[in-house]
C-alpha cells in the first residue's frame, strides 16, 4: 500500500465516491488525528510513531488466505496514511517556516449575546457570530438560531396562522401541532407550513441558497416569484430536504440519513457535508469569529468534514490537508493560499 493509493483514498473520501466501509475508515482516521494535540513533536518521538506504523503496513501486508484480502487493504492503508499525516505534520511544523503572519489562529471571543427588540408588535432577535439563542413561543414552539442570524416573529400569534420571518441565517424549529393554525416560517423566496414538526432551514445570504431539512412530521415548502405568486411546491417527509439555489432558481428535493450532520451546530458542533468555499467561511467565521478568505487558485469546492471539539488550527490544518492548500493568519482574518 504506497502512498500514492492513500492520496487517491482521501481524494475518493472528498468527492462522495467512498463505499460505506472505506468512508467509515477515513472518519475514524480524522477522529483519531483530531484527538491529539497537533503541535510539533520531536525527532524521537516521530521515530518511535514510524516504527510502530512500519510494523502495522508488514503485518497487514503479510501473505493470508484470498479471503481476508480486502480487509488487509484497509488496515494497510490505514496505516499508510496515519504515516502520511504523521510525517506531513512533523515536516509542516519542523522544516517549513511558521505560515502565521501574526500570531497563532484562535476563535475571537464572542463580543455580546442575541437582542431582542420589540418593534411595531414584531420580536426581532439577532445573534452575532460564535453566539447561539434559543428562543421560547407564546404556542409552546421553540426555535434555535444558530450564529449570525436574523429572525422575526409576532408578540402574538393571529387566529389562523404562526408567522415567523427568517431572514438571515440557519435555525431549527420545533413546531407544536395546531390544528386550523399552521406554522409557517418565511425565508425568501421560500414559505414553508408545518402543523406539528421539526425541521431545519438555513438561508445565509452569502451563499445564495436556501435548505429546508425535515426530521419529523411533514412540510409543505413553497416557492414564490417576485410577483408573490406560487412557483413551484414541494412535500418533505422525514429524512428529506429541499435546497433553493438564487442563483440558479428551482426546487431540489434529496435525502440524507444522518440527521445529526443537519442540526449538529446546535451542540456546537462544525459541519460541512460537500461544502462550497461560501459554505466553510461562513462556518468558520460563526464559530470561530474569523474572517477566511481564499486566496489560492482552487476555485472548485466539495469538502466534507466533522469537528466537534479542536481548535481553528486544527480546523485549518485538517482543511490543509484534505485541500492541499497552506494558510496564513493575520489578526482576526485567515488566508487559504497556495503551497509553494
Amino acid at each position: 500500500m504506497d502512498i500514492e493509493q492513500v492520496k487517491i483514498l482521501l481524494e475518493r473520501y472528498n468527492q462522495g465516491l467512498c463505499t460505506p466501509e472505506e468512508a467509515e475508515l477515513v472518519e475514524q482516521w480524522f477522529n483519531g488525528i483530531n484527538q491529539h494535540e497537533s503541535g510539533s513533536i520531536s525527532k524521537e518521538e516521530l521515530r518511535l510513531q514510524l516504527s510502530d506504523i512500519k510494523s502495522t503496513i508488514d503485518t497487514a501486508l503479510a501473505p493470508a488466505i484470498p479471503v481476508r484480502r480486502m480487509r488487509r487493504w484497509y488496515i494497510a492503508a490505514a496505516a499508510a496514511a496515519v504515516l502520511l499525516v504523521t510525517a506531513g505534520l512533523y515536516w509542516y511544523n519542523q522544516s517549513t517556516p511558521s505560515v502565521e503572519i501574526a500570531g497563532t489562529p484562535e476563535p475571537a471571543k464572542p463580543a455580546s449575546v442575541a437582542t431582542r427588540t420589540v418593534i411595531n408588535g414584531s420580536v426581532e432577535v439577532v445573534t452575532p457570530r460564535m453566539v447561539r439563542d434559543t428562543i421560547r413561543l407564546e404556542d409552546g414552539s421553540s426555535i434555535v438560531l444558530n450564529a449570525g442570524s436574523k429572525l422575526r416573529y409576532p408578540e402574538h400569534f393571529s387566529d389562523t396562522e404562526r408567522s415567523i420571518w427568517l431572514e438571515e441565517g440557519e435555525a431549527y424549529f420545533d413546531a407544536t401541532q395546531q390544528q386550523g393554525r399552521p406554522f409557517v416560517v418565511y425565508t425568501n423566496p421560500l414559505t414553508t407550513t408545518a402543523l406539528g414538526t421539526t425541521f431545519n432551514i438555513r438561508t445565509y445570504a452569502a451563499e445564495n441558497k436556501v435548505t429546508v431539512a425535515l426530521f419529523t412530521g411533514k412540510v409543505k415548502v413553497d416557492h414564490l416569484n417576485t410577483s408573490g405568486n406560487r412557483a413551484g411546491s414541494l412535500v418533505l417527509n422525514p429524512s428529506e430536504q429541499v435546497s433553493f439555489n438564487r442563483l440558479q432558481p428551482g426546487l431540489k428535493k434529496t435525502s440524507f440519513a444522518k440527521p445529526e450532520e443537519v442540526y449538529g451546530w446546535k451542540k456546537g458542533h462544525l459541519i460541512f457535508k460537500d461544502a462550497s468555499f461560501d459554505e466553510i467561511q461562513t462556518g468558520l467565521g460563526n464559530h470561530f469569529g474569523v474572517t477566511v478568505l481564499n486566496h489560492s487558485s482552487k476555485t472548485t469546492w466539495n469538502y466534507t468534514g466533522i469537528f466537534r471539539n479542536e481548535s481553528l488550527k486544527d480546523v485549518m490544518e485538517t482543511l490543509c490537508i484534505a485541500t492541499s492548500l497552506t494558510y496564513s493568519v493575520k489578526k482576526d482574518t485567515v488566508f487559504l493560499v497556495n503551497k509553494h
